[in-house]
């Protein structure tokens, strides 16, 4: 297996696939304009992993020149348990860590035990805050 890098034209459809497989996608997120955004910034990037030719896992990572935040971290669900989600949160942080970022932050959906168990597990924790937002441009 080779390692991350980032996502290219050919990749985009594969990378939506993957991440409707793995249930993160959302009708009000159009994943191809999340995609689309990410690549146009130079402080935003889409990592994918490839194996076969096949796109097993991704991580769209990006920074607001402050905090770092990970979106979109998926794998295979056929290749899960097999290290692959750590290595893209270790690909994101690496890629945020090359561009001088000290501290990642992450949204887990409040029903998302399992996401929430999994970062854990790599040494993340709640901070003490409410995550507030609001939309300024509609889809």
């Amino acid at each position: 297996m080779t390692s991350f890098r980032d996502i290219t034209d050919a990749d985009v459809e594969a990378v939506v696939a993957l991440w409707q497989a793995c249930g993160l996608t959302r009708p009000w997120n159009d994943p191809y304009k999340d995609i689309s955004f990410a690549r146009r910034s130079e402080n935003a990037t889409v990592l994918v992993l490839a194996h076969d030719g096949h796109i097993v896992a991704s991580a769209m990572a990006g920074h607001d020149g402050h905090r770092g935040v990970l979106y979109y971290v998926a794998v295979d669900p056929a290749r899960q348990r097999q290290g692959l989600g750590k290595a893209a949160v270790r690909a994101g942080e690496e890629w945020l860590r090359a561009r001088g970022v000290w501290k990642v932050n992450l949204l887990v959906r409040d029903e998302n035990a399992a996401a929430r168990g999994f970062y854990e597990a790599l040494g993340y924790g709640v901070n003490p805050v409410i995550s507030m937002a609001r939309t300024i441009i509609e889809n």
